[in-house]
């Protein structure tokens, strides 16, 4: 097996710099330090008294970009050039959120394949990554302003449901944020942490942490000894949260008014979302709600509201009986439940946790800014203030592999505790490819020509196959001592390779840090570089899918479809070598709208054939 030795001793960060907590939330944001007068954490304000920063990005069409507050007015004046809600789009296809596109009140682009959304402002795509990336910069610059000081590192907060690619999302929008992004921690963990749990050594208890924000919900068993934190399980659902409650109480009005959603705009819309809102928030001390868009009466009383949102909570009950299972325990075992999550403050919600859990839950905190305080805590512990903290080690930087236009793909992102192992499935692009060359890199740059080759090794013997059937799972091992084990396997002939690669000196403390400095530096450089690399080869398989699908199809197409597509695929290709993304997303965008309708045409004929005769 190849055998990198690499050095995992981080430079230490001096007691004097800052680190912020963020919490990055779907609906609000907020940022957070360590108070050095008193200890405790504290969100930071702004003018108007105010820790939450509005999750909202406006543009203008002047080309300004507006984050938070001043944003909010725009989601009815202008819907579809404000984004909102994009915590729910970090690491998803268009797949994953198709029967929730409508609604959104921008226009999320279906691009027919499985990478990641893209959302069109106008006539420039933008990835929710990028969109994260200015509520990270107004929290950066808020943090700046109070304190007076450059802020450049950080640690962000997740729900623990996330997966590997919405965490690298997160690590990536902090990046081009200009935040060195020195650890993403769990959202139970951090609330955890706000409440005290960890101060004292020698407790040990288990405690549940019910996370119901503005988009995602999760609950996690937490059990903690000797000042550990261990996760006994978590469950969840990265989709449900204070969102959908507005959303169904606007198809209740719209039900109630006989008014067809069709009809109205998407201002019209973004309007009653946000009455919906209102709404909810007044239910939480009242027991009615009265209140009327144009012709649309919005009224609605508490029992109805309880009535409506009931499944959505169910679902959330029925989350909380699995981590018990996945836990093993029972509801006797544990001894608290921390409320986080604005959705918390809905009494609904408290009783039917209690009643599950069978003892009152614990709400002290405001449920709004207790993870933001709790990541602020964590980063005073990575800042070494808290000496009676005990922390893992971690790899200082990225460990990936070179994929298609020289990209890094990371694998394991720095920081990732150690002893660790993460692998990822890939495939070939040709036909019959029996080889495939794997080089390692170690690095924060999107190229992998601005990261240090580790070593390269090549897997033999792959079964001739078409391109896109192998599957090819590739994992690094990281053991405690800094060494990393790379594996190659191709999983449908169990063909696997070993190669002897000597092992490397590990970098530097000095040249770990030039690495960090750089990767920041050039975070929007390498960002825009990407996301061209990226759009460039989405072009360049949808040309070659379409080619392979009218080459194989033409009987079933007409002339005007054959020759329609034809002219658009000369057209994409020549811009393949464009600099700029949006026009190549342009012009894939038109080749994707011309040729799905019968495309999806030709697909039913396929179908309707293969079940002629069958019983079903």
């Amino acid at each position: 097996m190849p055998q990198i030795a690499i050095n995992i001793k981080e430079g230490t960060i001096k007691k004097e710099d800052i680190i912020v907590g963020i919490d990055l939330g779907t609906t609000n944001s907020l940022v957070a330090i360590i108070n050095k007068e008193t200890g405790n954490p504290i969100a930071l304000r702004d003018a108007e008294k105010t820790s939450i920063v509005p999750s909202i990005i406006h543009f203008t069409s002047t080309g300004e970009i507006i984050v938070g507050n001043a944003a909010k007015k725009y989601l009815i004046e202008d819907a579809e050039n404000t984004i909102y809600s994009v915590k729910r789009l970090m690491g998803k296809s268009y797949k994953d959120i198709a029967e929730f596109q409508n609604n959104f009140g921008y226009k999320i682009i279906d691009d027919n394949t499985e990478s990641l959304v893209k959302i069109k402002v106008g006539n420039k795509f933008y990835t929710p990554i990028e969109l994260s990336s200015f509520i990270l910069k107004e929290l950066k610059h808020r943090a700046e302003k109070v304190l007076n000081q450059l802020i450049s590192k950080a640690v962000i907060t997740v729900p623990a449901y996330f997966n590997d690619t919405q965490r690298q999302a997160t690590r990536d929008a902090g990046k081009l944020a200009g935040l060195d992004v020195l650890r993403i921690v769990n959202e139970p963990t951090a609330a955890s942490l706000a409440y005290g749990f960890g101060n004292n050594t020698e407790e040990e208890k288990i405690i549940a942490i019910y996370d119901l924000g503005g988009g995602t919900f999760d609950i996690s068993i937490l059990k903690l000894s000797n000042g550990i934190f261990e996760v006994l399980a978590t469950n969840g659902d990265t989709f449900l949260g204070g969102d959908d409650f507005d959303r169904i109480i606007v198809e209740y009005w719209l039900q109630k008014n006989s008014v067809d959603k069709i009809i109205l705009s998407k201002n019209e819309l973004q309007e009653l979302r946000l009455k919906a809102e209102e709404a909810k928030k007044h239910l939480t001390g009242n027991d009615s709600f009265t209140g009327s868009i144009k012709n649309i009466i919005c009224n609605i009383d508490r029992s109805a509201f309880e009535e409506l949102i009931k499944p959505l909570v169910g679902k959330t009950i029925q989350s909380c009986k699995n981590a018990l299972r996945d836990a093993k325990i029972t509801i006797k075992e544990i001894e608290t439940i921390i409320m986080v999550g604005g959705s918390t403050r809905t009494p609904f919600v408290k009783k039917s946790v209690g009643d599950f859990f069978q003892k009152e839950v614990n709400i002290s905190l405001d449920p709004d800014e207790v993870v933001a305080l709790g990541a602020a805590i964590q980063a005073d512990i990575l800042a070494g203030n808290q000496k009676d903290m005990l922390l893992l080690d971690v790899t200082p930087l990225s460990l990936g592999i070179e994929t298609m236009g020289g990209l890094m793909d990371v694998i394991i992102p720095r920081n990732s505790k150690i002893p660790t192992a993460a692998g990822r499935q890939y495939t070939t692009s040709v036909d019959g490819q029996s080889k495939l060359l794997i080089s390692v890199y170690q690095g924060e740059r999107d190229l992998v020509r601005d990261n240090r080759k580790l070593a390269e090794f090549i897997l033999n013997n792959i079964p001739g196959m078409p391109g896109g059937l192998p599957k090819i799972e590739i994992t690094f091992q990281l053991n405690a001592d800094g060494i990393l084990t790379v594996k190659a396997k191709e999983l449908r002939s169990n063909t696997e390779q070993s190669i002897e690669v000597k092992p490397q000196y590990g970098l530097t403390e000095e040249e770990m840090s030039l690495m960090l400095i750089d990767s920041i530096k050039h975070a929007k450089d390498d960002m825009a570089t990407r996301a061209l690399v990226e759009a460039r080869v989405e072009a360049e398989n949808m040309i070659t899918t379409c080619e392979i699908f009218i080459k194989k199809n033409s009987a079933l197409l007409n002339e005007e479809e054959i020759a329609g597509t034809n002219s658009r695929i000369e057209k994409l290709k020549t811009k393949l070598n464009s600099e700029d993304k949006d026009e190549i997303h342009q012009y894939i965008e038109d080749l994707n709208d011309f040729t799905r309708p019968f495309a999806e045409r030709v697909m039913d004929m396929a179908i309707n054939k293969a079940m002629k005769g069958k019983v079903i």
